[in-house]
């Protein structure tokens, strides 16, 4: 399953814009600071020379009276124009911001002779240029880092691209094809001629090895199977002699059993050794409610010394495409399982729909964390411990042809084994 992330273009582009906008934002603000220390020293000074030389006026002059112009006044100089209410709570210094009768003022506060004075300058003008600028400004930086983050995406879209390009031909690689090699561009950089020669190499030495794997299958399919049926043959036919002693005859049903049931576990296991898709074209369209009855025929003579009686309930019709033997081998050895840990009873076996096998024995069962065991060495891959073909090989021959087994166990109460191969599910549109 594959998952959603983030290329590395929009990554990169990402953390550049942002880096823009805080680095924008660090210059706005100490920018404001700076503006606002600016100010501050600027106001103070202008007004402090204002009101130091209608002091030293006054002092020279008792006459001497200030006179107010549109952007400056003087409150408190006499009873005439005393300070506002909200001016002469003021502490003495310099007050920026002060908003009086609609107007933006710049006031400073200074007790002289007794009297307080308060020197107001209007800066209503220069305070909506000032907002004007940090709105410019503002808008500015935003459209510079628009423009940094298209000339990023666009500059690394071009870095990018030949990474990019050889990801996908790599995304295009399949294991089933041999003598493939990731090409480069011309004018490719060093690091990927480095990445493409790794590759490929590591392509040809897993070409040399599937190779030396294929022909491991191959050869074992055939080594092995050929003494087998050997023994198979060669024990049937002596069972099919007159007069043999019981003693006999018991062991060569013990040959005949074993043969059968290593052959079946060499068929396990090199189905398990072969890719599913390659798996896929050895498949065939198999009627599964005809197949079942005859699978438990096949398993009868198993039951025969004990007191276990194997019910096939009517089965719906159900077409597969899979590998007829692998279907025999999963099915049979699951039934095998179910009369082997059963003395007496009824086996219950039947198909529901959509190709769901159900086998329930009234058997030993096993206890949770048995079935738990199960499913940790299944999980691992580990190989099950004794002789035969155990239940996490089946399990793992049904993940691996994509089917599904679940047990259901209690001690003491039986198994019931479900076996779900819908995934096999003939197409109605074959022709």
């Amino acid at each position: 399953m594959s998952r959603r992330t983030t290329g590395l273009r929009a990554r990169v582009t990402l953390w550049l814009v942002l880096y823009a906008a805080l680095l924008s934002l660090a210059v706005f603000v100490h920018g404001y600071i700076v503006n606002e220390q600016a100010e501050q020293l600027t106001w103070r000074s202008l007004l402090k020379s204002e009101l130091d030389h209608f002091v030293q006026r006054s002092a020279e002059d008792p006459d001497y009276h200030w006179r107010d112009t549109e952007t400056v006044q003087l409150y408190g100089d006499d009873d005439a124009s005393p300070a506002p209410p909200a001016f002469a709570r003021l502490e003495p210094g310099v007050h920026d911001g002060i908003e009086y009768q609609g107007r933006d003022k710049v006031l400073l506060v200074q007790d002289v002779a007794g009297r307080r004075l308060v020197l107001a300058l209007d800066i209503t003008e220069l305070q909506a240029h000032e907002n004007n600028l940090g709105l410019w400004m503002l808008g500015s930086n935003i459209v510079a880092i628009v423009l940094l983050g298209i000339l990023v995406a666009w500059g690394l879209g071009r870095v990018v691209k030949p990474l990019s390009d050889m990801a996908e031909r790599i995304h295009a690689l399949r294991p089933d094809r041999p003598g493939q090699h990731v090409g480069l561009e011309e004018g490719a950089s060093r690091e990927q001629v480095v990445i493409a020669e790794a590759l490929n190499d590591y392509l040809q030495r897993n070409e040399r090895f599937v190779e030396r794997e294929r022909a491991f299958i191959d050869s074992t399919s055939h080594e092995l199977r050929t003494p087998i049926a050997v023994i198979g043959g060669a024990s049937e036919l002596a069972l099919e002699q007159q007069g043999t002693p019981a003693a006999v005859r018991h062991q060569l049903l013990r040959i005949r059993q074993t043969a059968d049931a290593v052959e079946e576990l060499i068929t396990l296991l090199l189905v398990l050794a072969k890719d599913p898709a390659r798996l896929a074209r050895s498949s065939d369209y198999v009627r599964l409610d005809q197949l079942l009855p005859d699978i438990v025929a096949d398993h009868r003579h198993l039951s025969v010394h004990k007191d276990l009686e194997l019910e096939v309930a009517e089965a719906p019709a159900c077409e597969l495409f899979a590998p007829v033997a692998i279907m025999q081998v999963a099915i049979g050895n699951l039934l095998r399982n179910a009369i082997e840990n059963s003395d007496r009873g009824t086996i219950r076996i039947s198909l529901g729909a959509p190709a769901v096998v159900r086998i329930e024995d009234p058997g030993h069962g096993m206890k949770p964390e048995e079935v738990s065991a199960i499913y940790a060495r299944i999980a691992r891959g580990d190989a099950r411990e004794g002789s035969g073909i155990g239940l996490d090989l089946i399990a793992r021959l049904c993940e691996h042809l994509g089917w599904k087994l679940d047990l259901d166990s209690s001690a003491g109460q039986g198994t019931v084994a479900t076996l779900d191969m819908s995934g096999s599910l003939a197409r109605t549109d074959r022709a």
